[in-house]
């Protein structure tokens, strides 16, 4: 038989899980329970106020920078695999070019 999680337990799980930025997995893995109880306390607990406005708003604000950085990691990374190959002779460029452009 499983183990009884008080109602505090659950809305801090609930709270966690919407406002720290880990997906719904690693947001079950950390309290100890299962994704799809997880899943249910969230339901469960949709129309109360588990988390405020302004939490909810600010773990928002946290995915859309970290979208913004992961974009801009990628996009950095990129920049160096090319200068390092505009630094080769002339026909490893071309190849580079040629393979990243689709044509």
């Amino acid at each position: 038989m499983g183990l009884k999680r008080t109602a505090k337990f659950r809305q801090d799980a609930v709270r966690i899980a919407l406002t720290s930025g880990l997906t719904r997995k690693q947001g079950a893995d950390d309290p100890g329970v299962g994704l799809s109880t997880l899943n249910q306390w969230i339901t469960a607990h949709r129309d109360t106020d588990v988390v405020s406005k302004q939490d909810l708003g600010l773990a928002q604000e946290n995915d859309r920078l970290r979208r913004e950085n992961r974009i801009l990691t990628e996009e950095r990374d990129i920049l160096k695999k090319s200068d390092a190959v505009l630094r080769k002779p002339k026909g490893v460029r071309f190849r580079f070019v040629e393979e990243h452009c689709g044509t």
